[in-house]
This record gives C-alpha cells, sequence and structure tokens, in this order.
C-alpha cells in the first residue's frame, strides 16, 4: 500500500473522529504528495513519498522557530502537525549507526588519519548511503568531529 493510500484511509479515520487537526495535516501531506506525483508524471517510488513528508516536517520546524514566542496558538498548531507528520516519516539513523556508516565509508577510502583535506571525499562517499534516512546537518557535524 502507498502512503497516499496510507494517508487516506488516515484522513478518512481522522473525518468519521470529527479529529480536524490530524485531517487537515493529512490533508495537506496528501495534497504535498499528490502534487509531487503530478510534477514527475509518474508514481512516486518510497523514497520520494519520504522526501516529501520530511519537506514536510522541515517546514513545519521552521513555521514553529519563527513563530514569536507570545503566539503560542501557532507553536501548538505546529507541534500537533509534527505528531502526526513523524508517523509516516522514515525512521531514523541513531548517530551509533551513522558513525558506523563513517567508520565504514573511511575504511573503504583507505582513510586512516583524517584530516580535514578529506571531508570533502568522506561526505561525497557517505552521504548517498544516508541520504533519506539521516539529517545531513548531523551526519556533517558528526564527521566534523571525527576530523577534529
Amino acid at each position: 500500500m502507498s502512503k497516499i493510500d496510507e494517508i487516506r484511509t488516515e484522513m478518512m479515520k481522522a473525518m468519521k473522529n470529527k479529529e480536524k487537526e490530524r485531517k487537515e495535516t493529512l490533508s495537506m501531506l496528501l495534497a504535498a504528495l499528490k502534487n509531487k506525483a503530478i510534477d514527475k508524471r509518474a508514481d512516486l517510488t518510497v523514497e520520494e513519498e519520504y522526501e516529501v513528508i520530511k519537506k514536510e516536517m522541515k517546514q513545519t520546524k521552521e513555521t514553529m522557530d519563527l513563530a514569536p514566542a507570545d503566539r503560542t496558538d501557532i507553536i501548538e498548531q505546529c507541534k500537533a502537525r509534527l505528531a502526526v507528520l513523524s508517523e509516516f516519516a522514515p525512521e531514523e539513523m541513531s548517530e551509533e549507526a551513522i558513525r558506523a556508516v563513517i567508520k565504514e565509508v573511511m575504511d573503504s577510502l583507505g582513510i586512516t588519519e583524517p584530516t580535514g583535506k578529506d571531508k570533502g571525499k568522506i561526505m561525497k562517499e557517505l552521504m548517498p548511503k544516508v541520504k533519506g534516512k539521516a539529517d545531513g546537518a548531523l551526519v556533517n557535524k558528526l564527521v566534523g568531529e571525527i576530523l577534529a
């Protein structure tokens, strides 16, 4: 079952249960997935579906971060949206798992004493392996720690 079907089913449940916030979030996510499929002119792959979900989560987090502190209504709405979106998001890799992949990449490149100059080579090999499974900023931070 594709994410679109899964989300549509959950949206129907939310409508029946009169969960307005959940229904609106799922409707927004469903529209984003459908728009991506229309742009692509083909069905989305699982990775592309996860990409859309992560993009929606990122936008919601940015909205929450940019909201003034006194606008608790916006912040609460964003938190509720993130809770719903996280149900459909892919499982994130742990720091330990990312470190293991970094070590594996360094071994495959033959880098034993990494320096700042090696960061580009490491990232080039590493990112395709963790794309969609780990946050890019976290990966960059962990590689930086290893190089330091």
